[in-house]
């Protein structure tokens, strides 16, 4: 039975073989929970021995424990072949043009079974295989850059990415997306802010949560609605586009400065924070939200400034933290350090004279706060005239990921100081708000009378 157990090996293998199962079989499996009924599926070659995986026919997939099962009946047989169809994606002179740029994030894609990864289909024809509705949206070229996880995202790719999109919007092109991996996906979106100004055409990210072969994917909506903002949108900006609420009933455009994941597995994981976003999207409208953006254009006019220093950090200060974290960047060659302090902008008074020491050594600091939203306000309290003393400079209300890109940024252009705190105060694409609207923070509380009375006229 080699053929037919594809992956299995050890004590998995043998118990298939005796109640002679095959790999794709629809199956009955007793066990000491209870009957599963799905199909058998290949595992991957560095998986345990002990599992047998089933699809239900839910779509998702489990584990059952050999230790468990009492009996397995083969109902059926039907191998399954997990590959996107490939077909040609049609065109036609009306509709706009868009190119996909790929970073190694997995928008459509198929499982392959012999290791469990998951492998994208990126291609116009695997696309259109797998989304045929992106034919009506536009006409669609791909190009992949690299392919890396997002965690893996950093300066190098950055500006290469940068540079990438420039020659795009040279050569003609109506709108651009880009498929990248959700985790660092506002990282890149504040440095391409920076590295991009005043794009004539929309600049959208995005990923998924959910692969696709899960029943409850977001990649294949995500996809669709960025497309319709890279082809049909007049906001020209570097976006991010995830679903809105955690259904599908639309997709928002968050500005790449305001954004940032806020829940590991949520589809509707992207905020903006103290703002609101960009516009909504669905299949067939973009709704803008927001009256100041920087609008679609004719011309092929863009500036791309594709620097950036590597050797910045950003620290996340936790009570008792000591100096040694300051001076031990300091003499690793850092030039400038992002903090994101308690409060309205603060740290501890140990670590005071690393402080000092840093800045008296040239490097730049700047303070951002980990509440997220608000502003750093260091003139408040004795801490922050001490700390503002020793040379720290507040980033208003930049975010922190945002003031480390940008911080970056601004020491790939410059050596001077002073230039660099007129880059870093100078607001570019809305990190820096003149102040927060009112409805910029909405943390509801669950449990709470008032708000489980909305949430039930929104969610009944």
């Amino acid at each position: 039975m080699n053929d037919v157990l594809k992956g299995y090996k050890g004590r998995a293998r043998k118990t298939l073989e005796s109640f002679s199962i095959r790999v794709w079989s629809e199956a009955e499996v007793d066990t000491t929970r209870g009957r599963f009924e799905g199909i058998i599926l290949p595992r991957s070659e560095n998986d345990d021995d002990i599992h047998i995986v089933l699809k239900l026919a839910t779509g998702y997939n489990i584990g059952i424990d050999i230790n468990t099962i009492t009996g397995m009946k083969e109902v059926g047989y039907k191998e399954a072949h997990y590959k996107i169809p490939e077909k040609e994606f049609p065109t036609s002179p009306e509709k706009p043009n868009v190119k996909l740029l790929g970073t190694g994030g997995t928008i459509a894609s198929r499982l392959d079974y012999r290791t469990g990864a998951v492998i994208p289909a990126f291609s116009p024809g695997e696309l259109y295989g797998a989304v045929p509705e992106l034919a009506d949206i536009c006409n669609l070229t791909t190009e992949k850059l690299f392919a890396v996880f997002s965690e893996n995202m950093g300066p190098k790719q950055y500006i290469e990415l940068a540079k990438a999109i420039g020659e795009q919007i040279e050569n003609g092109i109506d709108g651009i997306m880009i498929g990248h991996g959700t985790d660092t996906m506002h990282h890149t979106a504040g440095a391409l802010s920076f590295m991009i100004q005043n794009s004539p055409v929309p600049i959208v990210m995005v990923g998924s949560q959910r692969s696709s072969d899960r029943p409850s994917s977001d990649a294949a909506l995500n996809l669709i609605h960025a497309a319709t903002a890279a082809a049909h949108s007049d906001i020209a900006e570097v976006m991010v586009c995830m679903f809105g609420p955690t259904s599908d009933e639309y997709g928002l455009l968050h500005r790449g400065t305001r954004v940032r994941k806020m829940h590991s597995s949520y589809r509707s994981t992207f905020r903006t924070l103290g703002d609101i976003p960009l516009a909504t999207v669905t299949r067939d409208k973009i709704t803008p939200l927001h009256q100041n953006y920087n609008k679609r254009r004719k011309d092929r006019e863009v500036a791309v400034r594709a620097v950036f220093e590597e050797k910045v950090a950003l620290v996340y200060y936790y009570p008792n933290m000591q100096p040694d974290i300051i001076d031990s960047l300091v003499e690793n060659g850092y030039r400038g350090i992002v903090i994101a302090g308690t409060g309205l902008g603060h740290v501890n008074k140990p670590v005071y004279p690393a402080i000092e020491r840093a800045t008296a050594a040239g490097v730049t600091i700047y303070m951002t706060v980990q509440t997220l939203w608000g502003f750093v306000h260091m003139f408040v309290y004795d801490t922050g005239r001490d700390l503002m003393a020793k040379g720290i400079i507040p980033a208003e209300n930049m975010l922190p990921e945002v003031a480390y890109v940008k911080l970056g940024w601004a020491l790939g252009q410059t050596d001077d100081l002073k230039e660099v705190e007129r880059i870093m105060l100078t607001p570019i694409s809305g990190e820096i708000t003149e102040r927060e609207p009112y409805n910029g923070y909405l943390v509801y509380q669950g449990g709470i009378p008032e708000i489980e009375a909305f949430l039930k006229t929104v969610h009944r």
